[in-house]
């Protein structure tokens, strides 16, 4: 079995695409804040427990965030209820609909505790790290963007694939801005935003951060464009090789962008992929 953790406007694109090639794909949302989605879903952790419930309880006077929290401890103490209606079916293709709030992912245990029981359930389990391209465009909003991926891969430690959303929604001078964030220089980057930070101790720690981002190459994005076939089939192919999905099949590594900066475009990038 296989899985992977989507966001749902995502997951509502993802579900489309995939049966556009005749693929199976199950969903299971886990926001227990949700409103509403416009895909069918296997399960609800809302049929469990939902965040308006926990808010309007006396006893325990949560707040918005302080309810999520709760609901998804909650879960995590009744994964008994997940697995029965997750079932035991061979090679099912689940895409796990989650809370974005991120400190469900950098400091607080939850969503690891999910990640270890799926894996006791024999799934091969794929993170897909979502940001908003439109919050990307400039140099230290990039920066704090990769360190909040970096954070949840290291506490996740599964096979994280990192995505800007909604590509299609950027203006064509961004468009051209954001080629340099899909493959940085984070040395280069540096320099050109290094006449903006005053000061000296917090520019030696921007520099060692960028040091750290660039000499591991731990974090890469691959860009979503929803209106792009080319370009959710590069994101698939991705999410598909981390998992090994279909592996009785011929496994094929996904495509690489042309390894110089000076040659990449827009139009290259979803042609030619991005490796992750």
């Amino acid at each position: 079995m296989t899985s992977s953790f989507k966001e749902s406007t995502y997951c509502s694109t993802i579900v489309q695409h995939v049966q556009a090639l005749n693929r199976t794909v199950r969903v299971v949302n886990l926001d227990p804040a949700a409103e509403h989605f416009n895909y069918p879903v296997m399960a609800d952790i809302r049929e469990l427990i939902q965040v308006d419930d926990v808010m309007e309880d006396d006893s325990l006077r949560f707040g918005p965030n302080g309810g999520l929290v709760f609901c998804m401890e909650y879960l995590a103490n009744n994964f008994d209820w997940l697995e029965e209606n997750l079932g035991h079916e061979e090679d099912d293709y689940i895409l796990f609909d989650c809370p974005g709030q991120i400190e469900l992912y950098t400091h607080l245990p939850v969503m690891r505790q999910l990640v270890e029981q799926l894996q006791q359930w024999e799934f091969r389990v794929c993170g897909v790290f979502l940001v908003d391209s439109q919050f990307m465009v400039e140099s230290f909003k990039f920066i704090s963007g990769v360190m909040a991926a970096l954070s949840a891969m290291v506490s996740l430690e599964i096979p994280q694939i990192n995505i800007m959303t909604k590509m299609d929604l950027l203006s064509p001078q961004d468009k051209k801005e954001i080629e340099k964030y899909l493959d940085p220089d984070m040395y280069c980057m540096m320099e050109d935003s290094s006449d903006s930070i005053r000061s000296k101790k917090f520019k030696k720690l921007t520099q060692a951060i960028c040091g750290l981002i660039d000499d591991y190459s731990m974090v890469r994005f691959l860009p979503f464009d929803r209106t792009d076939e080319e370009g959710m089939n590069i994101v698939l192919q991705h999410i598909d090789f981390s998992i090994q999905y279909g592996e009785d099949l011929e496994v094929k590594e996904p495509k690489e962008v042309d390894e110089e900066p000076s040659n990449l475009n827009y139009d290259q990038i979803f042609q030619d992929g991005v490796t992750s």
